[in-house]
């Protein structure tokens, strides 16, 4: 450029220069509104449907018209998810590092880790090259915060458009740049504003976002660092440490891994993950993601609020109102701003996801998050040994909605106790702290399991006398009531053909034909049963155990076998507040203590679980204190009348003196 001879610059530098320097001035930069989402011509019905609805909500006055768009300064305000910068030696194992960074990391629910690998083949040249031909499908996503009543429920999963990799990505950045007038990146802090600040006004209409694409785009080369690795999603699930490499089958999504690709502002609701897996998902290439996260720990607060402060009871589904919420959450389109959570004291964390980095969620944690423009991202889920509990906990929480499983629990629980036994009998197990406490919450599940079946069985046998007894060589079965999965034993009969689990109420057991129910055991129960109580021996097991009975969630449905008929039952039989047992020990001495600040209804449920005789006890008791309340009365009424007759005595012995003088 020669000198006193300034080239003029390009309109679109103008405008980039102009945003990033009103940005730093604390100015929002001007913003275009985009219509170019109506443009499309498969997207017209869409767009004049969400018009209408987008009328509506301008001029309703609900949640939306709440929600304060000009202060956004909360969004400052949630604090950061741990970041991990792991070594190349540290990054060998991805399930070992993991276990190392869990006590920690766990606490937010979600992690961030940096990878020291990076991958050296584009994704989408992976996927060009794997998959001849590979298009996929998105669907559209309305940009508003709703109510959450009966007229007023999004529904995500709309269908857009069929894109090539390459179409979606021009389209999405054409997107942006027509709305902010700029072909680069903006500040996260300042998209996450924008983000909510449409969500909250309801008028820009609607994204597209491609979800569950069967495929991966890691690479399988030898000159790829990371796909070679042991960190590539397709290999990771099926790890040695993985109890999800027990599952017969291939889930998708689950054990393999799906694509997610993004444009400006698509979203993913807050959910958790199917049976409380961990998931991990790494981000192949585009703009940034932000991602939310709520601890494992303060998931029920987080129900808690998302059924009181966001959705109505009408849509809530009728069951107990704890798992109403949950229920309604599984759909994945619930997004509402985390300044709701905030406000009722739920712990919130945020990432901002870069290209070449992975984002871990733990089990139970809730999260949502959105693209800050074009984003190509994969997960899958995996498991480790502590997450057993929660696995327990989840399918009880299933059974009680009804909802079948994706995963076979008891299987996969039962597969690995066997496998550690076999190791720990070779001498095979490893004596890192990480690994002995996975190894400690697998055996500890193992054992509230079987014993369990065991119990329930025993009960079976008191009321029912000896049914008969068949071997099970099948693998899982599903209850046809509650969709609980079978493994180790369930009932069936002749004119109740299909199979039963056995944690039901003792009507469902009393069949029209009035034949005794057959009881399938598995073939090898009674060596499962040896091995729980080899783990039995093992130094401090048992207290984990019973703590792990005494968790208010996993109580529920291991007592839920509930005695209609007292006089089938033999006298003096009880039950224990932790299970099921046919037991006559008495309470324990800090029961008392532990029922301080329990509410009516769980001392309801609490006198229910201790059966017949201690109900019949609380009666006795009660008509005692009846009788004695009545017996001092009827004492009282005595004296009385003695006292008021001998005064009248007095009264006329008195009368008759003073005549006689």
């Amino acid at each position: 450029m020669v000198q006193g001879k300034a080239s003029k610059p390009k309109k679109e530098n103008v405008l980039e220069i102009s945003n990033s320097k009103m940005m730093k001035s604390g100015i929002a930069p001007e913003v275009v509104d985009n219509t170019s989402m109506s443009r499309h011509s498969n997207n017209e019905s869409v767009s004049q449907s969400s018009g209408s609805v987008i009328a509506k909500r301008i001029t309703s006055k609900g949640k939306v018209d709440n929600f304060d768009t000009t202060d956004l300064e909360w969004t400052d305000k949630i604090p950061e998810c741990p970041v991990f910068k792991p070594s190349k030696e540290e990054f060998e194992d991805p399930l070992v590092y993991l276990e190392k960074i869990s006590p920690e990391a766990s606490r937010y629910g979600i992690c961030k880790i940096v990878s020291p690998l990076n991958a050296s083949i584009p994704a989408g040249a992976v996927l060009a090259k794997e998959n001849t031909g590979f298009k996929f499908t998105t669907r559209v996503q309305p940009l508003w915060l709703p109510d959450w009543n009966v007229d007023d429920k999004v529904i995500f999963f709309m269908r857009g458009r069929n894109y090539t990799l390459h179409d979606f990505e021009n389209m999405a950045n054409k997107e942006f740049s027509s709305k902010y007038c700029c072909s680069g990146s903006l500040p996260s802090m300042y998209l996450e504003k924008e983000f909510w600040h449409e969500m909250a006004s309801g008028r820009k209409g609607t994204v597209e976002y491609a979800i569950n694409i069967d495929g991966s785009a890691f690479s399988c080369a030898p000159n790829d660092q990371l796909g070679k690795s042991k960190w590539n999603l397709k290999t990771l699930p099926q790890l040695p440490k993985s109890p999800l490499r027990l599952c017969e089958t291939s889930i998708p999504g689950v054990t393999d891994p799906m694509l997610y690709i993004g444009m400006l502002f698509s979203m993913f609701a807050w959910h958790v993950e199917d049976h409380y897996l961990y998931s991990i998902n790494y981000h192949h290439c585009g703009a940034p993601k932000t991602w939310y996260g709520v601890p494992g720990h303060a998931a029920p607060d987080f129900e808690r609020v998302v059924q009181n402060h966001v959705y109505t009871d009408h849509i809530l589904p009728s069951t107990k109102r704890e798992d109403g919420a949950f229920a309604v959450l599984a759909e994945k389109t619930t997004m509402f701003a985390p300044c709701t959570l905030l406000q009722h004291n739920v712990p919130v964390y945020k990432a901002v996801q870069m290209p070449g980095e992975f984002v871990i969620t733990f089990p139970k944690a809730y999260h949502a998050g959105f693209s800050q423009g074009f984003t190509c991202g994969e997960a899958v889920n995996f498991a480790v040994g502590d997450w057993f509990p929660f696995g327990a906990e989840a399918s009880q929480r299933y059974s009680r909605l009804c909802r079948v499983p994706i995963i076979p629990y008891e299987e996969l629980l039962c597969k690995e106790a066997m496998l550690l036994h076999n190791s720990q009998e070779q001498g095979g197990l490893a004596h890192l702290s990480a690994d002995l406490a996975s190894y400690h919450c697998a055996k500890v599940s193992f054992i509230c399991l079987i014993q369990s079946h065991h119990h329930a069985c025993q009960f079976l046998k008191k009321i029912k006398g000896s049914p008969s007894v068949s071997p099970n060589s099948q693998g899982t079965i599903l209850c046809s009531l509650c969709k609980r999965d079978c493994y180790v034993a369930y009932i069936n009969c002749n004119c109740y053909s299909r199979p039963i689990c056995l944690f039901h109420e003792i009507e469902a057991l009393n069949c029209p034909c009035g034949n005794n129910p057959i009881l399938f055991l598995r073939e090898d129960l009674s060596k499962m049963e040896k091995i729980a109580k080899k783990f039995e021996q093992d130094k401090g097991i048992m207290r984990e155990v019973h703590r792990y009975k005494d968790d208010k969630c996993l109580q529920k449905n291991e007592t839920t076998l509930k005695v209609s008929k007292q006089q089938e039952l033999k006298p003096g039989y009880k039950f224990r507040r932790q299970g099921i047992a046919g037991t006559r020990n008495p309470r324990r001495k800090n029961d008392v203590e532990e029922r301080v600040g329990e509410t009516a209804e769980t001392r309801t449920e609490c006198h229910k679980l201790r059966g017949p005789s201690f109900s019949r006890g609380r009666k006795r008791r009660k008509m005692k204190s009846r009788q004695q309340k009545s017996k001092k009365s009827s004492s009282r009424l005595k004296t009385e009348e003695k006292k008021e007759s001998h005064i009248l005595n007095i009264q006329t012995e008195s009368l008759k003196i003073t005549r006689l003088y």
